[in-house]
């Protein structure tokens, strides 16, 4: 539950000893600012699976804490259980793409994103926890083998030195879809009689389009960058931009789709963003959680709580593709880190007593929504540029699976404090552990060796 080609481009290749970028003129990849094709309709995939996956997921935390009276530690056991299960597949979506060669990518993501359609009418069905949390842990794994194939599909049609762009455009379709859906299921709980069963008909509905959408206009080939295989020689990698400077030899991941994990981690720019994705991930509350903490602050009407979710969705609309340029500029580090420093801002101004009403509404959720947008396609476009094409899928997966695990624990933990001393010491012991993370994570990824896609232009020259 948390916040989510024609023509040619220029590509980072030239013969070996060459470090001077020739400009790649195969189909597929554009020039200059453009955004590829398959970018665009990949995002038009993800704003309408959106619209039906934030349509159920703006009133289930509500369904199941008013409706069927789950404690705040049950919620947070079906929570963790939510975005768990696709932490445990996301690896097996790498794995399985990666093998399946250029075709692979789209196959994965056709069966993730069709098997959560498959579950929205599941939800009318079932009405015990048990089976409720099973239809959830299908979704769910449907969405942990759709996402790191969608991720490389981007990244491998976008170039290297406009992949935050790139991920900012993607993310910022998604979020309308997100901004979206709980309109359409504010709208359907108030003039629906049984408002629950409209929205998850509807939801499936929508959710079947978008697996349309990608069958038939996502290509079944994604154009390959080449950013493994230049300047230096055999045995080098290239950063994510032109001047980059190189990664050494012994940093390169084994050849082929079947590196293992172990593999992967021993590259040092995968292993520090792992590391600091799963640090800052232990301390970063789920939406849902988020959202009732402010429920209960502002006691809201029940009918009303669909709305607060488009507060976070609006923001990260609005800045997504802004703070993705933003980053291919800066530096992916940077950002990244100052998305958590919003999130932690957020933390706090929930915990300040006298703070209520619209302030508060629109400060946590203003912040809220800048985090995601400042670290949602950040994160994927830094871990696209740390690992070889051919591992595209796994390496992306390696890096997002260690976020998600974290966030299971975290619901978990939330939620089990929040049941023993209430939701103001839960949030408080958040504030801490996040801004120690964050504390953390800023030393690793200062640390020697820093790989340039993580540092900013003057980082890259010194």
């Amino acid at each position: 539950m948390y916040l989510a080609d024609r023509g040619s481009a220029a590509s980072t290749s030239a013969a070996p000893g060459d470090r001077r970028a020739v400009p790649d003129r195969r189909p597929g990849r554009r020039t200059g600012s453009a955004i590829p094709s398959t970018v665009l309709v990949l995002g038009t995939v993800s704003l309408i699976t959106d619209i039906s996956s934030e349509m159920v997921t703006a009133v289930l935390p509500l369904y199941l804490v008013a409706e069927l009276g789950l404690s705040p530690l049950g919620f947070g056991v079906l929570d963790g259980v939510y975005n768990g299960v696709s932490a445990l597949v996301r690896l097996v979506g790498g794995r399985l793409s990666d093998r399946g060669g250029g075709s692979g990518h789209k196959a994965v993501a056709v069966v993730g994103y069709g098997l959560s359609a498959l579950c929205k009418p599941l939800l009318l069905m079932v009405h015990s926890l048990p089976l409720i949390g099973a239809v959830l842990a299908v979704d769910r794994t449907g969405k942990g083998l759709r996402t790191a194939p969608r991720d490389a599909m981007i990244s491998l049609a976008a170039e290297p030195g406009a992949r935050g762009r790139a991920f900012g455009v993607h993310r910022a379709m998604d979020t309308a879809g997100a901004l979206c859906g709980p309109l359409v299921a504010f709208v359907l709980l108030r003039a629906a009689a049984d408002g629950y069963d409209a929205v998850f008909t509807v939801s499936f509905c929508v959710a079947v389009v978008g697996v349309v959408v990608l069958l038939l206009f996502v290509p079944r080939r994604t154009t390959t960058d080449t950013e493994g295989t230049i300047a230096a020689g055999p045995g080098v990698v290239a950063g994510d931009a032109a001047g980059d400077k190189p990664a050494a030899a012994a940093e390169r991941a084994p050849a082929g789709p079947r590196a293992p994990v172990r593999a992967l981690l021993s590259r040092p720019e995968v292993r520090r963003l792992t590391g600091c994705a799963l640090l800052l991930g232990l301390t970063t509350l789920s939406d849902s959680f988020l959202y009732l903490t402010l429920q209960r602050r502002l006691d809201l009407p029940g009918a009303w709580f669909p709305l607060l979710p488009l507060g976070t969705a609006a923001v990260f609309l609005l800045l997504a593709v802004p703070l993705g340029a933003i980053a291919d500029r800066i530096g992916r580090r940077r950002l990244f880190l100052a998305g958590h420093l919003a999130l932690l801002c957020a933390y706090g101004l929930l915990l300040v007593p006298s703070a209520g009403g619209p302030t508060l509404v629109c400060g946590v959720l203003a912040l809220h929504g800048s985090f995601y947008a400042a670290t949602d396609g950040v994160l994927a476009a830094a871990t696209a540029d740390a690992v070889p094409e051919d591992v595209r899928g796994s390496g992306l997966a390696v890096v997002q699976t260690g976020q998600t695990a974290a966030r299971f624990v975290c619901s978990i933990a939330f939620g089990a404090v929040w049941t023993a001393w209430g939701d103001r010491t839960a949030v408080l012991a958040a504030a801490v552990g996040l801004a120690l993370a964050a504390a953390v994570s800023a030393r690793l990824l200062r640390r020697a060796g820093t790989p340039p896609h993580l540092a900013s232009p003057s980082e890259q020259t010194s």
